[in-house]
């Protein structure tokens, strides 16, 4: 018993600290996310070409490179990640705080549901109180499938992007 026991906590401790990730990186991701089809065809002509591609780059480097000089500074990179952090977080506190105080407290921080016990369940696919090897592994693989398909996602998290 102390093994399953052992084994929920690891799979608890492990979907909570993905999950928070995940979501971290959702939120904060902005211009980090992969672009939709739509995005990248700028010219809207139903095909993306390497000059659209190589535009779309250019675009995000002139707007990190605040000095113009065609590079980026350590200052600029700074600068940059600092500005998503902070539009990150603005988005959490204002979707997260309960009270509207403008602060989190640990409670409204907290999952409202117990994330790691619906991932014990759906991982006992056996219904068995336990979690075996093979089924270790399968919700391993569907986890990372789960998040590979999340990261494929445009900004606004509805269509797949072009690979």
């Amino acid at each position: 018993m102390k093994y399953t026991q052992f084994i929920a906590a690891i799979i608890g401790a492990a979907v909570t600290i993905t999950g928070t990730t995940v979501l971290a990186e959702r939120a904060g991701a902005g211009d980090h996310m992969r672009p939709s089809f739509s995005d990248m065809d700028t010219n809207a002509d139903g095909q993306i070409t390497p000059e659209e591609i190589a535009a779309r780059g250019e675009a995000r480097l002139a707007k990190v490179d605040t000095d113009g000089d065609g590079f980026l500074s350590e200052a600029e990179m700074v600068a940059a990640a600092t500005e998503r952090a902070s539009q990150r977080h603005a988005r959490m506190v204002e979707r997260m705080d309960a009270n509207a105080d403008g602060k989190l407290s640990l409670d409204e921080m907290k999952p409202k549901r117990d994330r790691g016990a619906r991932m014990f369940e759906r991982a006992d696919t056996d219904n068995s109180g336990g979690i075996s090897e093979e089924e270790f592994a399968e919700a391993t693989k569907k986890m990372e499938r789960h998040m590979r398909k999340g990261h494929s996602r445009d900004h606004a998290g509805d269509a797949p992007a072009a690979d």
